[in-house]
């Protein structure tokens, strides 16, 4: 904390996939250089170990992980997101729940095996929606969380 850009304030993203697309995935981001460039201070390639929770990303599997941190500029780093999912898109890119995407349900769902388990979970520990938001709605497909009243 206190160094840029780590002050706390810092637009960031990682998408992380199957480790085996490392390479692939390497080479079509490469073809992003003349858009991604301008807007990172840091940008990171890291692996991760595969886990056993539900909506982690490295659910049983071994990732690779490709971080971003941007420059203050939200309109353009939308632009950029735009292109590195579609990019990235071929290789089960599932994003950092904690950071920037574009992403919605339909194209998350598939990522997560266990997604339904999830929804079922909420459905029995959070009836009456209190951690709803639209946030989850969107990036989960949570349409039945819609009928939901919220606290």
């Amino acid at each position: 904390m206190g160094f840029t850009p780590s002050s706390g304030e810092e637009l960031q993203s990682e998408y992380l996939m199957p480790r085996h697309h490392a390479p692939a995935a390497v080479e079509a981001m490469s073809t992003l250089s003349e858009v991604v460039h301008p807007l990172v201070q840091v940008a990171e390639i890291r692996t991760v170990a595969a886990d056993e929770l539900w909506m982690s990303p490295a659910y049983k599997q071994d990732l690779v992980a490709f971080h971003f941190t941007w420059i203050p500029d939200d309109a353009a780093v939308g632009r950029a997101l735009a292109g590195i999912e579609r990019v990235l898109t071929p290789f089960e890119a599932r994003p950092h729940w904690g950071k920037l995407f574009r992403m919605r349900a339909d194209q998350i769902a598939d990522l997560y095996p266990r997604l339904d388990d999830f929804r079922s979970l909420l459905d029995r520990l959070d009836a009456r929606g209190a951690f709803r938001n639209p946030w989850l709605e969107r990036v989960l497909g949570a349409d039945d969380f819609r009928r939901l009243p919220r606290s």
